[in-house]
Parts: C-alpha cells; structure tokens; sequence
C-alpha cells in the first residue's frame, strides 16, 4: 500500500497524498514493548 501511496505522490505531486503516505509509513513501524503502559504512566499526574 505504501508503494501505491509513493507512486500516486510522485505522479500527482499532491501534499495530502505525501503526507497520507508519512502518516501510513509512521503507523507501519512497530513500537517498543511496554511503550503504551509508559505513556499511561506519564498520562496521569503523580498523586
């Protein structure tokens, strides 16, 4: 899909096509385990 994305960029030259095509590269690199029970931490004042 990525490909796709980059191809249609490349021939249209569209700003929301290369910023669709940042946000989809963005969400297909995994995360770190325990990186979401981080940010729940960080989420919550300390009481």
């Amino acid at each position: 899909m990525l490909d796709l994305t980059w191809k249609v960029f490349t021939s249209t030259g569209s700003i929301d096509t290369y910023l669709l095509y940042k946000e989809m590269e963005r969400e297909s690199i995994p995360q770190p385990e325990g990186i979401s029970e981080e940010v729940k931490v960080l989420d919550h004042p300390i009481s």
